[in-house]
């Protein structure tokens, strides 16, 4: 029986439930909703030590039970009705009670946010504080136009003005089960795509296109704007970022509900005067069209013509003088007639004016007074059409000739120098050969020597060695030879100091341009190198340079082989270079490549050399030092050495190089050469030097006799 009672409580509190659920149409603090948080006390229950929330359907899971709907009862309602639930299933509930532990806000927000769905707010949150945990609002959402969805009833609310004022009373409250909505601008398009901030107001902010205003035209922010009342066509400008700087803003265009309206908007920026500025209506289009060339004619305008920077037409304020109409036009030219200009009055008059006269403070000349519908007329020199060489006397001016970019005839002043000259005439050209400047002086018939401007650079460029020049000079800058048949022509002319000779087998003999800066294989390969039947191992250079005659023997051949700096004589300008031709014979003849080694060896004597070889290989050939030689002493005496002027021997250190063994340290040996091992038992060094003299002069006299 008591079962049966318990059945039909538990009927009639469901049927309750629901009636209640669809009579009540506001929430009270008393009855529970879905997100409240239940702590249900049974006591030796350990099911029930969890809290318990009230879903979005209105019920809660209970152990051994299942779901259970509680939405809209009371805290008493629900405990008795969970009481007798639970009878059913447990038997200890005599001091069962229902705790609420906390209130919750479970809604939903979609539409233009980061993350829509559902969201579980705190029972004091708000819509600012839903949108922040749906990810916020996206770039495009219009947030004037959101939306609450309250059971099918729509509360559209304007969430950018609670931004901009901060009043909480525009934000409806929220309940369980809310679903806020947020729409898209309709001037994101129809495709998805992702905006930013700047581009979306680049656009402007009109979303209703009913009531935009519409702004094109030369603006810098062509766009559809809200309208807002109260706003005047200057606003409108603003909004759009202003016009351009080629707009025309005499003929600005406005259309009000299908009626053009012209606006001048510079008249109304020099007057003042709002009461010809037309209305701003919603719908409205604006149009700033670009600036047209144009005759330009004013009540204030002044013209100025001919010879000015910036002839034009100026509007001038009152009070405006000459010389400010004058100056913004950009003064006159170069070429302007400053003595003649002319003022030619509305009225037909005409007025000089010796404008350089002025200037200069001569006389007692009046500046015109100017009016609007002036012109001003600055005539062109009529001695400008064509130069004439008589604008320069010969006592100022200065010529420069030859290979420089603008050569001429130019004004000197004398507080110009070389440098100063060069310069104004462009500079040398690329084909320019400048070290060999000349400068013929006024009055002299001796010619000055050659000016090396390349030297005077690398040298640091001291300004006291460069050449005077003056009024009345002549500066020749001549021009490199440009191929080898053209240079010799060149070379020709050369002063014999400034040259050197070549001989014999070359490719191309001659007499050749040479500074002391160039080398022997310098001058060889400007004469095309030695030809197939030179002998280049005997190329005799007869110095003739003014300190004596000599001849030196050069071994090019041998040069070739070792790479030996030393084999190559100094060459000056005034040398002849000699390449002999090879004896028809010589393919039959093998020198002998031999190498000397004497001294504290085992078997001194000659031996067969190659280039492979080292002086360790020679002293083993040798059959190795004796007891008393002394190693830290070898000495190799080169053939090359022994030709030079300071022939000097190489020192070999053996005992060194067997503690600590660098074979890239090895003394250069080559055929000819002599080695030389002294012995410890001769303690007297100066016939050890002596010997080492004798052996340089034997090999002199070797390699003189051709090895």
């Amino acid at each position: 029986m008591n079962k049966l009672i318990r059945t039909f409580i538990v009927f009639f509190l469901l049927i309750n439930t629901q009636l209640v659920s669809q009579a009540a149409t506001v929430d009270t603090d008393e009855t529970l909703r879905p997100g409240d948080v239940l702590k249900l006390n049974v006591p030796g229950e350990i099911e029930f030590e969890q809290n318990f929330q009230v879903n979005r359907e209105g019920n809660i899971v209970l152990p051994e039970v299942g779901q259970v709907s509680v939405a809209k009862l009371s805290i008493e309602d629900a405990t008795f009705f969970l009481k007798s639930v639970l009878a059913e299933e447990f038997r200890a509930i005599d001091d069962f009670s229902i705790n609420r532990i906390e209130r919750r806000l479970p809604i939903k927000v979609l539409g233009y946010v980061k993350k829509p769905g559902l969201i579980d707010l705190p029972a004091d949150g708000n819509i600012q504080m839903a949108l922040q945990q749906a990810g916020g609002a996206n770039a495009g959402a219009q947030l004037d136009k959101m939306q609450i969805n309250r059971n099918g009833d729509i509360m559209p609310f304007d969430y950018k003005k609670y931004l901009d004022t901060g009043n909480f009373s525009i934000l409806p409250k929220l309940l369980p089960l809310d679903v806020i909505f947020v729409p898209a601008s309709p001037l994101i398009g129809n495709v998805q795509m992702d905006f930013d901030a700047a581009t979306l107001s680049a656009s402007g902010d009109g979303a209703e296109a009913e009531t935009a205003i519409k702004v094109f035209g030369e603006v810098l922010k062509p766009g559809v704007f809200s309208y807002k009342p109260g706003n005047t066509l200057v606003d409108m400008l603003m909004r759009a970022g202003g016009v351009t700087r080629y707009a025309g803003v005499e003929h600005i265009r406005l259309i009000n509900d299908g009626e053009p309206t012209l606006f001048d908007l510079k008249h109304y920026l020099d007057t003042g005067d709002s009461s010809k500025m037309p209305k701003i209506t919603a719908g409205s289009t604006l149009f700033v069209p670009i600036q047209e060339e144009g005759i330009q004619t004013g009540m204030r305008t002044i013209y100025v013509m001919g010879e000015v920077f910036k002839p034009g037409a100026y509007e001038a304020q009152d009070g405006t003088e000459f010389f400010d109409i004058l100056a913004n036009a950009g003064g006159p030219t170069r070429f302007a007639e400053s003595r003649q200009v002319r003022i030619i009055r509305s009225n037909g008059e005409v007025d000089a004016f010796d404008l350089q006269a002025y200037t200069e403070g001569l006389g007692s000349v009046q500046v015109p007074v100017i009016a609007p519908g002036d012109a001003i007329f600055v005539p062109e020199k009529t001695d400008m059409n064509e130069k004439s060489w008589l604008k320069i006397t010969p006592d100022r001016a200065i010529r420069v000739i030859g290979a420089v970019i603008k050569p001429g005839r130019y004004e000197w002043g004398d507080e110009m120098s070389f440098l100063d000259i060069l310069a104004h005439a462009g500079g040398p050209t690329q084909d320019a050969d400048i070290s060999q400047i000349q400068v013929l002086k006024a009055g002299k018939a001796t010619r000055e020597k050659a000016f090396n401007l390349a030297a005077f650079i690398s040298d640091g460029g001291d300004f006291s060695l460069l050449p005077d020049v003056a009024a009345g000079d002549t500066i020749i800058v001549p021009e490199k030879p440009r191929d080898v048949i053209d240079n010799k022509a060149r070379w020709l002319r050369q002063p014999q100091e400034s040259a050197i000779y070549v001989f014999g087998q070359v490719g191309q003999p001659g007499r050749y341009a040479f500074d002391n800066k160039l080398h022997f294989l310098d001058i060889i390969s400007a004469a095309d190198g030695p030809n197939i039947d030179a002998d280049i191992h005997d190329i005799k250079v007869t110095h003739r340079n003014g300190f004596g005659t000599k001849v030196t023997s050069v071994d090019l051949g041998l040069y070739f082989e070792t790479g030996d700096e030393t084999l190559l004589p100094e060459i000056k300008a005034g040398d002849t270079i000699y390449v002999p031709q090879r004896d028809k014979a010589w393919l039959d003849k093998k020198k002998e490549q031999t190498v000397r080694i004497i001294g504290a060896v085992a078997n001194p004597g000659r031996y067969t050399f190659s280039e492979e070889m080292t002086v360790l290989d020679l002293l083993a050939e040798a059959g190795g030092p004796t007891d008393n030689a002394h190693l830290e002493k070898i000495m190799v005496v080169n053939i090359s050495k022994a030709n030079a002027t300071n022939n000097q021997s190489q020192e070999f250190d053996l005992e060194a190089f067997i503690e600590k063994p660098n074979f890239n340290r090895l003394p250069l040996i080559r055929t000819g050469d002599t080695v030389f091992v002294p012995d410890v038992a001769n303690s007297d060094w100066n016939v050890f030097i002596g010997h080492v003299k004798d052996m340089v002069s034997i090999a002199s006299l070797v390699a003189l006799a051709g090895g």
